[in-house]
């Protein structure tokens, strides 16, 4: 499932090749029969909330959110759209650009009441703006008040938006937290850490396209292998400390963790 960084370069590429043009909106899949009420008007706004993409158009707003197995493919072209591959749910068009959305988990046509709903469930999301900490203390607000253990929160889009598993994995690592270890126990100083490393390092994807979690690569495009301190590295050596990194599945996800380093 594509993290927050993914969603938000998502809504930065409908910001630069969409915005302000005229829409022409289709299933070619023939399931989002709603897309008749916005296509042929002007998108407006591209917005990323967590895992969520938000495009609002002059009388109403698609939501996309693409779960496990949905992806995008953009392309442009000269004098003719290219025909859809698969069985594309939507059909974005406008000048010479092309979005197809295949296999969302959800793809909706909300009005302005339905699209405040579904925001006010989310907690709140590193990536976006947030002029004086607002967003930090809800976060501090949620976790600490919390008996829920940490790694089952971080997976809590109503505790933390956009975070998911690979983040999930690497910012526990960082912090050198137990991923069990309930959210009232923790202290503000470590929440707040975990909260501004989410920061730092979603931000380096929004940038780059790929997630970078490790100190000394987050310059260049390393492989995978690279990329990461625990997750996917089950069996494989600590990189502190030697001990093998564990894998456990908290939840009905799978969870990589140092039962070392992050004893505490």
């Amino acid at each position: 499932m594509p993290e927050g960084h993914t969603v938000h370069r998502t809504a930065k590429h409908f910001s630069k090749h969409f915005l302000g043009k005229q829409v022409e909106l289709t299933s070619p899949q023939g399931r989002f029969t709603d897309s008749k009420l916005v296509s042929g008007q002007a998108l407006l706004t591209s917005e990323a909330f967590g895992k969520q993409l938000y495009l609002g158009f002059e009388t109403a707003t698609v939501r996309i959110h693409l779960g496990i197995y949905g992806k995008w493919r953009f392309r442009g072209f000269e004098d003719t759209p290219p025909e859809p591959v698969g069985q594309v749910r939507a059909r974005f068009l406008s000048g010479e650009q092309v979005a197809d959305v295949v296999g969302p988990t959800s793809c909706e046509v909300l009005d302005a009441l339905q699209v405040t709903a579904k925001q006010s469930k989310l907690g709140p999301d590193p990536l976006r703006i947030d002029p004086g900490d607002h967003e930090l203390q809800r976060f501090l607000t949620r976790v600490a008040s919390s008996k829920v253990v940490i790694g089952q929160l971080l997976m809590d889009q109503s505790v933390i938006a956009g975070v998911g598993n690979v983040y999930r994995a690497e910012l526990l690592f960082r912090a050198g937290l137990n991923p069990y270890t309930p959210g009232h126990l923790i202290a503000s100083e470590v929440i707040a850490g975990i909260w501004f490393d989410a920061v730092m390092l979603m931000r380096i994807g929004v940038k780059t396209g790929i997630m970078l979690t490790r100190d000394g690569y987050l310059k260049g495009r390393p492989t995978i292998l690279d990329r990461y301190s625990a997750y996917k590295r089950e069996g494989l050596p600590c990189r502190n400390c030697l001990n093998p990194i564990s894998i456990q599945v908290l939840n009905s996800r799978k969870l990589y963790w140092c039962s070392s380093c992050q004893s505490a």
